[in-house]
Formats: C-alpha cells, sequence, structure tokens
C-alpha cells in the first residue's frame, strides 16, 4: 500500500463521492477508480459500496480508514523527526486525560520551547487507556495518565496536582449540598467513566452499596457528561473540573474524599527522537 492512495481512500471516504474526489485531487475519476480498485485487489477485500450516486465504507472499509489514518498520521511523525538535524526541531506528541495538571505540562512545554523554538507539541486528549494504546503503536511519545493507570512498562514522573472526585448535579437538585455520600447516590441515575479501572476504585467508594447503583450511562470526557446532567439524564460522577461552563451544574464533593493522582509517562527502552529525548531530561530535572 502507498501512503499517496491511502490519503486518497481516505478523501473518498470523506466525499463519499468519486467524481467530486477525482476533482478535488487534480486526477481523472477513471485513474482515481483504478487506483482504488488496486487498493481493494491487494487487500482481498470489499472497501466500498455504492448507492444513489454515493459510495460508502463497507465493514472492512471503516477497518481501513482507522489503520489509514493511523499510518499516515505515523508517517508525518516521523517525516517531522527528520528535519532539522542539526538544531533542535520535530514534534513531540503527548495523550492527555482531563486532568488539572494540565497547567503544569504546560508550564514545562513552554520552559521547553523558550531553549528549543523550533519544537512543537501535538497534544491529543484521550482516555488513560486510549493514550496508552497510541503509545504503544508508536503515535505518542508519552502520555499524561490519570490514575489507577497501569504502567509498569514505562517510566514516569508523578505529577503535582490530585484529582477530587464529585459529584456533578443539577443546581435545582436536592443533592447540590456540601457533600454527599454513598447512600446519598443510590436512588440517583448515575452517569459513570467507561474506564474499567476506574470501576474499581468508585466500587471501594460505594463499598457494599456499589450493587445497589444504577448506572444510565457512561462517558470518556467530562463536558459531555455535564450536558447529559443539564438536561435531566442523571447525576455524573467525575473529577472536579468547575462548572464555568454550566452555571446551572453544581460540583459536590464526595464524603469520604475520593482523589485521583497523575503521571507523565513514556515507553522504556523505546527508540525516541532527540526532541523527546530532551523535553524528558527537561521534565526530570523540574520535577
Amino acid at each position: 500500500m502507498e501512503l499517496r492512495v491511502l490519503r486518497y481512500f481516505l478523501m473518498v471516504a470523506r466525499e463519499e463521492n468519486i467524481t467530486r474526489t477525482a476533482e478535488k485531487l487534480h486526477i481523472t475519476q477513471p485513474t482515481l477508480s483504478r487506483q482504488l480498485m488496486q487498493l481493494e485487489e491487494d487487500l482481498g477485500a470489499t472497501l466500498f459500496r455504492r448507492r444513489n450516486h454515493r459510495i460508502l465504507l463497507t465493514e472492512d472499509g471503516m477497518l481501513l480508514k482507522r489503520r489509514a489514518q493511523e499510518l499516515l498520521e505515523l508517517a508525518e511523525k516521523t517525516r517531522r523527526e527528520f528535519q532539522g538535524r542539526e538544531e533542535l526541531t520535530g514534534e513531540i506528541a503527548i495523550g492527555c486525560g482531563e486532568t488539572c495538571n494540565m497547567a503544569y505540562l504546560s508550564d514545562w512545554m513552554m520552559s521547553f520551547r523558550r531553549e528549543h523554538p523550533l519544537v512543537q507539541f501535538r497534544i491529543r486528549t484521550a482516555t488513560a487507556d486510549d493514550v496508552k494504546e497510541r503509545i504503544e503503536n508508536g503515535l505518542l511519545d508519552m502520555g499524561l495518565l490519570v490514575e489507577p493507570a497501569e504502567a509498569t512498562d514505562y517510566e514516569s514522573v508523578r505529577m503535582p496536582g490530585k484529582e477530587r472526585w464529585g459529584a456533578l448535579v443539577r443546581a435545582d437538585s436536592s443533592l447540590a449540598a456540601e457533600a454527599v455520600g454513598p447512600k446519598d447516590l443510590l436512588s440517583q441515575p448515575l452517569l459513570l467513566p467507561t474506564r474499567e479501572s476506574v470501576h474499581s476504585q468508585l466500587m471501594g467508594w460505594f463499598g457494599e452499596d456499589y450493587t445497589k447503583i444504577q448506572v444510565a450511562a457512561r462517558f470518556d470526557f467530562t463536558f459531555n457528561a455535564a450536558i447529559m446532567v443539564k438536561h435531566h439524564m442523571g447525576v455524573a460522577l467525575c473529577h472536579d473540573k468547575g462548572t464555568a461552563f454550566f452555571p446551572s451544574l453544581r460540583m459536590v464533593p464526595l464524603s469520604p474524599t475520593l482523589e485521583s493522582g497523575a503521571v507523565l509517562a513514556w515507553k522504556k527502552e523505546q527508540a525516541r527522537s532527540r526532541a523527546v529525548e530532551q523535553f524528558i531530561t527537561h521534565i526530570s530535572e523540574l520535577s
């Protein structure tokens, strides 16, 4: 598979029309069609199905779309790492969960760029599990992981901030008080994070009441959970991010208190660019 053809494939998947895609690529429609047919032949799979002047991805096509995006992202990352070998340059890709420790990481990135202004950072927001998977696949250099996060195969620095858990509720809720305990939440539909490792943490906080809770939905990001709370879906258990964007909501602390730490982690014994190596040295000196 050529990277060029994968770019063609992704554009066709986005446009859902070969003629329009060929015009944007400044190539003829027969040429583009031949490239796609050759791609299907090479993979031994049907990637598109045609319907009412549109072409849609098959299940195999959707799989290739995910893989093509990853391959092109990795190719671009590699290209940047080889640019400007004399002066420190390149890109450092970091995956981050929703965490107050982004403030500390921002300070570290800013101080590093004062010394190396040609280095760029690319930040991808995702859950700790997704971040680790992308580190394993070489798509990210390091990750800001909110605990609990299994990181035995990683080196890391511990972040200074702690995430405090709370119950995100509507301001007119009976739970909008000074604190809520496990039994206060048993009658409420709950919105919980999707991460499996977090479930054991919440299970410990609820204790024997955990089997009695009512789960209405699961979420990855607090912003989406806040919208669901606003629209009466239930009470979200999440880290205290404040409610600046949602004045109609309240973040109520949990009692007993529940907190999570975070680490900035990277793979042990893995080939890294000079920029990443020097950034690791930089943060190790500051932390």
